[in-house]
Formats: C-alpha cells, sequence, structure tokens
C-alpha cells in the first residue's frame, strides 16, 4: 500500500513534489505527521496578539542594578561590607564591599519609572516596557547562561528560539528568511552559531546571519568579486544542474528532511538575492528616521568619558534593519550586543570597570532600542511584534576589584513591549540590594519568558513539541508558565 509520501514523490517527483506538499500543506490539505503545530494563518491553539518577535541580547551579563533596577539601599550602603547572610559562589574571587549604581536614575513615564542615566533614551517609551526583576538563571557561565535564554537549555543541542517559532509558525514572506540573526559587528558571542542552530529541527529554520553595514552583509549570497569567470548563463546553468541531481536523489529518499531543507535553502538563497539587498537598503529612509536611529553622525551629548556616537551607530542600524525586515515578513529577528574577545571589553562582563564597559554599549542599546519601539510603534507594527531585552545573567551588587561586578545569575532583569505585553508595569521585584528575588519562592525563570512570548504568538508552548531520541522536547523542556500580569 502506498504511503502519501510515496504519492507525493511518485505522481511529482523531487522539486515538483516539495512544491506540491509545500503548497498543500500551507493550505491544511495534508494529513497530520505528529505533534500539532500552530498555522502560519492565525494560531493552531488560540488567537494570536503577536505575529513577530525581536530578541536584544547583551552579551557577556548586563548589570540590572545599573541599569534598570533602582536600589536605594545600595546607594545608602555604599563601600560597606557586603553582607549576604549566606556563602555566596561567586564565579571570580573578590566580591568587595556594596557598590552604588554607577549612573544616577531618574523617573520616566506616567508611571515615574526609574531608568539610569546611561539608559535615558528609553525613558521616552517608558510607559511602553513591561519589567521582570526577579529573573533566575541556572549558572554563572557565560556559555550555559546565554544558551539557556536562547534556547530554553544551558547545553548545546538544541534549537534556538527563533528556530522553534520558524518551525511552529512558518513563513509570513516567500523571498526572506523566517528567522534573522544581526551580530554584533566584532565577533560572536559564546557558543557561536549554537546559539541559532536549529539543532533537530528542520535546517531550514536555523537562523540566518546578516551583518548591516558591512561590505558583504550576507555571505555567499553572490559570486566573489574575484570570480568573474562566473556568468548569468553559467550561473543558471550550474542550478540546473544541482535541481536534476537533487531530483533523482530525491526520488529515491521520500521524506528525507535534510534533503528537503537543503533544497529550501536554495531556492531561498536565489530569492534572497533579489530581495535582501532591498531590505538591507538603508538609502531610500527619509532623514528624520535616520535621525530617529542616531544615523545622522551626529555628535552625542552623553558622558564625556565615553563615545556613544559610534555605539549607536552600530546598534541603530542593527535595530533599523530590523525594522525593514519585519515590515518585509520576517518573522524572528535577533539582535546581539557585545562579543566574546576584545579588551577594553566591547561586551557586557564587567569585571573590571562596569562604567568604562557598560557605557558606551547600555547608551549605543538604549537608543537604538527606543528608537525601535518608537518606529514600530509609528508604523502600526509595535501592536503585533514583540520586543524582548535579555541578557545571560546580571551582576552581583557588590563590588568587585573596586570598580567592577562580578556575575549574579541569581537575580536580574529582562523587560519586553509591544504584542499584548501590558506597558508600564513591573513583575516580580528583587530583593533590596538586587541579589535574589524579593520572594524566593516564587521567582521568574527563562521558561516562563518563552512561555509568554509563545503565548502571544499563539502557542501553547506545552504543545509544540518535537519526538527527538525518545523524548518530545519543546522550547521549555518541562517547565515554564505564562506571565498573566504582563498580558494586555
Amino acid at each position: 500500500m502506498k504511503t502519501r509520501r510515496d504519492f507525493l514523490w511518485h505522481s511529482g517527483g523531487g522539486l515538483g513534489g516539495i512544491a506540491l506538499a509545500a503548497l498543500l500543506g500551507r493550505d491544511r490539505l495534508l494529513a497530520a505527521d505528529g505533534p500539532a503545530r500552530p498555522r502560519p494563518d492565525g494560531g493552531l491553539h488560540h488567537a494570536p496578539k503577536a505575529k513577530r518577535v525581536v530578541q536584544l541580547f547583551m552579551a557577556g551579563g548586563a548589570s540590572h542594578v545599573d541599569l534598570f533596577d533602582y536600589k536605594p539601599e545600595l546607594v545608602k550602603r555604599h563601600g560597606q561590607p557586603a553582607e549576604f547572610g549566606e556563602h555566596v559562589e561567586a564565579f571570580q574571587n573578590g566580591l568587595g564591599p556594596w557598590l552604588r549604581p554607577l549612573w544616577e536614575f531618574k523617573p520616566y513615564g506616567a508611571a515615574g519609572r526609574p531608568l539610569s542615566e546611561v539608559v535615558a533614551p528609553l525613558g521616552a517609551v517608558a510607559d511602553e516596557l513591561a519589567f521582570v526583576h526577579n529573573l533566575v538563571g541556572k549558572t554563572g557561565v557565560h556559555s550555559q547562561g546565554t544558551l539557556l535564554q536562547t534556547t530554553g537549555f544551558n547545553r548545546p543541542g538544541f534549537p534556538g528560539m527563533g528556530c522553534w517559532v520558524s518551525y511552529g509558525l512558518g513563513s509570513l514572506n516567500e523571498n526572506l528568511p523566517t528567522f534573522v540573526v544581526l551580530p554584533d559587528h566584532r565577533g560572536l558571542a559564546s557558543n557561536g552559531t549554537k546559539n541559532w542552530d536549529s539543532a533537530f529541527l528542520p535546517a531550514q529554520h536555523q537562523g540566518t546571519t546578516i551583518y548591516p553595514g558591512a561590505k558583504t552583509p550576507i555571505e555567499d549570497l553572490f559570486p566573489d568579486e574575484r570570480a568573474k569567470f562566473v556568468t548569468p548563463a553559467g550561473d543558471k546553468a550550474g542550478v540546473d544542474l544541482i535541481t536534476r541531481l537533487n531530483r533523482t536523489h530525491a526520488a529515491t529518499r521520500p521524506g528525507d528532511e535534510r534533503l528537503d531543507a537543503r533544497i529550501r535553502s536554495y531556492e531561498l538563497a536565489a530569492r534572497m538575492q533579489l530581495a535582501a539587498p532591498e531590505a538591507l537598503d538603508l538609502s531610500k529612509e527619509p532623514a528624520h528616521v535616520l535621525k530617529l536611529y542616531g544615523l545622522d553622525h551626529g555628535k552625542g551629548s552623553f558622558d564625556a568619558e565615553i563615545n556613544p556616537v559610534e555605539e549607536t551607530d552600530y546598534f541603530g542600524r542593527k535595530c533599523l534593519v530590523a525594522r525593514r525586515l519585519l515590515e518585509r515578513g520576517v518573522r524572528f529577528v535577533q539582535i546581539w550586543s557585545g562579543n566574546d574577545n576584545g579588551f577594553p571589553r566591547r561586551n557586557w562582563d564587567s569585571h573590571e570597570d562596569v562604567k568604562r564597559d557598560h557605557g558606551p554599549l547600555a547608551y549605543g542599546m538604549a537608543s537604538g532600542a527606543a528608537a525601535l519601539i518608537a518606529d514600530l510603534k509609528r508604523t502600526g507594527l509595535l501592536d503585533d511584534t514583540i520586543v524582548l531585552w535579555t541578557t545571560e545573567f546580571g551582576r552581583m551588587p557588590s563590588s568587585q576589584g573596586g570598580k567592577g561586578r562580578d556575575h549574579n545569575p541569581y537575580c536580574f532583569t529582562n523587560w519586553l513591549c509591544g504584542g499584548g505585553i501590558k506597558g508600564g508595569v513591573t513583575h516580580g521585584p528583587s530583593d533590596e540590594f538586587g541579589y535574589k528575588p524579593a520572594d524566593r519562592k516564587q521567582p521568574t525563570e527563562v521558561y516562563d519568558i518563552h512561555a509568554t512570548v509563545l503565548h502571544l504568538l499563539g502557542i501553547d508552548h506545552t504543545k509544540l513539541t518535537v519526538r527527538h531520541n525518545g523524548i518530545d522536547r519543546r522550547l521549555t523542556d518541562v517547565h515554564g508558565h505564562v506571565i498573566r500580569e504582563l498580558l494586555t
């Protein structure tokens, strides 16, 4: 007895069969092959409030107590011996006295949200933001903490969050990837590409890396400029040959998802040759939009000890490209700030000097993120786009070496806005020092953040599963609950 797949492959064959299957699948005319997945047209589990996500990731461990989580007690006890009331297992030795916030805090928005002056640009959109101050991690190790935030597991081998969203909801466009990653231009963070790898999901769901502003934003999209011998006719002949080889190979291996993914990737790459350059071209953006994102190359007005212009340009450019990708149908965009190498540090791992290291990065991030949120609101996209700000862990309320702070996986901050998120609210306070959650029995975990984002996209996080090695795997492992207090 022939199976459905046999029929498709033997009647359509090769790429024709794949195309037919894709069309039938998009219209929900194929029988289910495993766990139920949401539909691209609205969500199988429940009605969605959001269609797309931007994840802003601060690599290295951003200091919540210096940016977002104001602690007057640290100001009061500055310089006094830090007494935690328990043994503290620090990442490095040498926990010093209590250290007050490195910048002053001021209230912003209707709710009087306290924000550090180094992230003052976010004050303009403070009423859109929902803060979670009692987030806890599982480790003070960068690689593991980063994987936990990006994949839901603190070890390699699991799909990134954007991969799950791509797998569950499919694409909103035909010509651009569903999941795009904009890394720090200086290099990759801990784990490198493992943070957006598709792992056991089909390969077409992995993140596509783009470097806005670089000479070659997307590697291998076009022939190398030295390859003068590549002509349009020769390129077409090569593609035709690959197509014939794929058809021959696929006809004898029905249901091989690896080949399906490779073929889809080649087809997408061909379409991207037209769509991607247009999406990345900022030259037609009006002057007021470039100014909003800090791309008018004016001089910054912040602390003379740092140069905010450079970092504002870097992060603002990625944020503007993100908006252009979102409005063209990219469903998940991940923007990274900070890399894993270099000194003075150009990441958020401020063991030696928080003010020196956080200053340029924080001001550039806040300028770009505020512009992105304001621009999404202006265009109406914020109504169904979630913006998630995160990092692998926070930093200790005590000093390290006088000016730095050690890792703090015991408590740190995330914030969200847009797409069904209630603005101007705070969920889960930290204790008086920002060391641990105020209620240590009910912290917020990354699984809860992930579950909430999936819920807003119309996905029940317990139902989006893939059978792998005998286990029904999901983004939230066996944990997580939706944070209802954050929802509109």
